[in-house]
């Protein structure tokens, strides 16, 4: 207690170390980013991006609940429609002069043989005579060859088309996302881990923007019309878990360098320790659940040995 109490009185005019945190690894998850902060900072910072979190969920979905994305969305695929409709239009011209009709359906494209001015249904197509069944069996690879070839140029304007919605929401997230990253990244400027930390968040976010999205409801719609509850699922990932802070060791309420005595000098406390949680039976752990044991909270020297 002697010694105890004279390294109390000497080390209150000693100057507080620093706070250390854990940060998220988008490179290497298994080996996450230890980050210095002057003494309360951490904390500081910790608040901070738990407000991030929570800032960036409400505007991306604001952003795309707006009326005016949901316009511009539906003029993308308008025009994706029209130009199908075009594309159908022409093919089924060009059947017709081979004596067929194509109809489109949620399965694909099909055709029916015309004769006499009138469509066949298989029943009916049947009883004629081989001699024409031969002739429609004859055409029918080229109209075959037709549809195959609109299908694929459908397929090609449905994708700019998708491409085109993609770039919008891109376009749109990242004039939502880049406020709330700037800020932050001025902020706390001088600090690259932390830069490089809130560079790595954005491109993130831009790859997982409609895991932002709210759900609309916990039921479904029935074939008959009927509410019906949803089934039990896995839960989507949650991107957003790994933008958190693992605040280490927090000097925030230190008074001086410190001093740490305890009883119980157990591995674990001596050395900190990884806890996990239970999860739908199985035990997970992360980053954010890295313990510090009493050689961080007595260490006063930033020195830090990376992998």
């Amino acid at each position: 207690m002697y010694t105890k109490n004279y390294l109390d009185k000497i080390s209150k005019k000693k100057k507080a170390p620093s706070d250390w945190c854990y940060l998220y690894n988008f490179d290497n998850p298994n080996e996450p980013i230890a980050l210095s902060l002057p003494a309360g900072q951490g904390a500081e910072f910790q608040e901070t991006m738990e407000g991030f979190i929570k800032d960036v969920k409400a505007d991306i979905n604001k952003t795309f609940n707006n009326e005016d994305f949901e316009k511009e969305k539906a003029l993308i695929k308008q025009e994706y429609e029209q130009k199908r409709s075009i594309l159908l239009e022409k093919l089924n011209k060009e059947s017709m002069k081979h004596g067929f009709e194509v109809k489109t359906a949620q399965n694909g494209i099909y055709m029916m043989p015309i004769y006499e001015g009138k469509t066949l249904e298989e029943e009916d197509f049947n009883k004629l005579d081989a001699s024409i069944k031969q002739q429609f069996e004859e055409k029918s690879n080229i109209v075959q060859e037709q549809i195959m070839n609109t299908i694929s140029e459908i397929k090609i304007i449905e994708k700019e088309s998708e491409k085109k919605i993609q770039e919008w929401q891109s376009n749109i997230s990242l004039l939502t996302v880049n406020v709330h990253i700037n800020y932050i990244k001025s902020k706390y400027k001088r600090n690259k881990i932390i830069s490089n930390f809130m560079d790595n968040i954005k491109k993130d976010i831009m790859k997982n923007v409609p895991l932002f999205l709210e759900n609309q409801g916990n039921t479904t719609q029935s074939a008959n019309g009927m509410a019906q509850a949803s089934v039990p699922h896995k839960e989507p990932p949650k991107p957003w878990l790994n933008y958190r802070v693992n605040l280490f060791v927090d000097n925030s309420k230190l008074e001086g360098a410190p001093v740490i005595m305890d009883s119980n000098y157990s591995f674990q406390n001596i050395f900190g320790k990884l806890e996990y949680e239970n999860y739908m039976g199985a035990l997970k752990t992360d980053y954010t659940l890295l313990k510090a044991g009493l050689l961080h909270k007595a260490n006063r020297w930033l020195y830090y040995i990376s992998g």
